[in-house]
């Protein structure tokens, strides 16, 4: 025989035989509630209270929610209520314009997706046209963009590093710090979770642009955002291959082209920080026209002939240069109408002498004691005698024509000062790069404790000069 009854709010079965007597719960629950599995008009409806950045993020989670959020309904009021629709009309005589409600404009049929990709093209448009209003005054000093740190800020740019160990796991550095200098910004990564260097392999450094800048919130990492690759560096062999910029009790500092520092700690090989400094010559173009794998490669520059001038290409030149730290700047100057002769011309070099040697009246002095200084987030330091240069050289229509930062340092040169004015131990600075050199040499002085600029050489590469002038020297 067998009956049912009730308990509670479950029901139970029970079968009774005649040998034995035995009974079986069974319990009927009710399915749950899951988003997934409301409606689509619901979810539809709930999703038109979601910003831009939130749908885009619910567009990942499936198929059916990327198909939900590209809702043209939600998208088309999201873009009249940030662009709303215009038309021309007479009042009074006068053609004047004003707002259409999003109700009255008109929709036509069109694709799934069609207003969200509309919307974000509209938005990042804006962006552009606000960035390059910020960019379009130029400093007559150096030829760069008055209001960079502006323009860095409207974009909402960031950049982040991402080191790679050899067994190809990548570790990402996002939280950096920013000293905005008048021609570059410097960038200072550091943290404990830094993986040893004997295992990595390289590190690449990434301009990071949100798809959607908001102006009223700072850059948020969780949204969309696009990169661009702006350099690699091969960490591999970085004691050996690399050039030691300095050191001080607790950290040791290696630097590699283009503008990268990397401090160990001293007596192992843990990094304690990293730092980039990057000269603002097409910094938002290689920060944000790359992709995640290609640099953005600068346009070529067209050479503009001229068959009168004897001498073109080598004079006219204009030197803005930059001595800094993140805290301190030692010196910052420009020096103008700047030239070589053709036979001063040797090894494939332009020579152009900005300050000499002889001429007493132009040696310069360095402001504060030189040391490039770091922090972490228990200690902090200044390792001495070193330093960021930046240089800026315009040709003679005042267009930059030879732009980098980098770290460098000074060195004990084995020669003793035979000037009058300055007896002191002689100090050397040397840069180099595939476009040319710059050359400085300082006297220090122990009576004022200061450093004084002695001979400041630039030597430019005649390939470099060929390329851009069309000559042939």
């Amino acid at each position: 025989m067998s009956q049912s009854f009730a308990a509670g709010s479950r029901k139970y079965s029970e079968t009774v035989h005649a040998d034995s007597l035995c009974w079986t719960p069974s319990i009927n629950s009710k399915p749950g509630v899951c988003i997934e599995n409301m409606p689509s008009e619901m979810l539809i409806k709930v999703f038109s209270y979601l910003d831009a950045v939130s749908l885009l993020h619910v567009a990942c989670v499936n198929k059916r929610f990327y198909q939900l959020a590209s809702d043209n309904g939600i998208w088309l009021k999201m873009y009249f209520s940030c662009f709303p629709a215009k038309r021309r009309i007479w009042k009074n005589e006068f053609l004047q314009m004003e707002t259409v409600p999003s109700s009255c404009a008109v929709v036509e049929d069109r694709k799934p997706g069609y207003w969200k990709k509309e919307y974000i093209l509209k938005q990042i448009a804006a962006v552009k046209t606000r960035v390059m209003q910020l960019v379009k005054p130029v400093d007559p000093c150096t030829g760069l963009p008055c209001k960079n740190q502006k323009a860095i800020k409207a974009s909402g740019l960031s950049w982040v590093i991402v080191l790679k160990d050899k067994n190809g796991k990548e570790h990402v550095m996002e939280k950096a710090h920013l000293s905005f200098k008048h021609t570059s910004v410097s960038i200072f990564w550091h943290g404990t979770g830094w993986p040893c260097l004997d295992v990595l392999s390289t590190l690449k450094l990434f301009g990071v642009i949100p798809l959607l800048p908001d102006q009223s919130t700072a850059p948020s990492k969780n949204g969309p955002r696009r990169r661009s690759l702006i350099a690699e560096y091969s960490l591999s062999h970085l004691t050996e291959s690399s050039v030691a910029v300095g050191s001080d009790n607790l950290v040791q500092l290696f630097s590699l082209n283009p503008g990268l520092v990397v401090g160990l700690w001293k007596g192992s090989n843990e990094i304690a920080f990293v730092m980039v400094s990057l000269h603002y010559h097409q910094l938002l173009e290689r920060s944000a026209l790359g992709s995640a794998t290609v640099q953005y490669v600068l346009p070529p520059d067209k050479p503009v002939l001229d068959d009168i001038d004897p001498e073109y290409g080598l004079h006219d030149y204009d030197l803005h240069l930059d001595m800094h730290s993140e805290k301190h700047t030692y010196m910052c100057g420009t020096f103008k109408s700047l030239f070589c002769r053709k036979g001063d011309i040797e090894n494939g070099y332009l020579k152009l002498t900005v300050v000499s040697l002889k001429d007493n009246a132009k040696h310069i002095p360095l402001i504060g004691t030189v040391g490039l200084s770091w922090e972490t987030a228990a200690f902090k330091g200044i390792v001495k005698d070193c330093y960021m240069m930046d240089v800026t050289v315009l040709d003679e229509t005042q267009k930059p024509f030879w732009c980098f930062s980098a770290p460098v340092c000074m060195e004990l040169s084995s020669k003793v000062s035979n000037l009058y004015d300055y007896m002191g131990h002689i100090y050397i600075t040397d840069y180099a790069d595939s476009e040319g050199k710059v050359c400085v040499e300082l006297v220090w002085l122990e009576e004022t404790k200061e450093y004084f600029i002695v001979s400041l050489v630039l030597y430019i590469s005649t390939e470099k000069v060929n390329n851009w002038y069309g000559t042939k020297y």
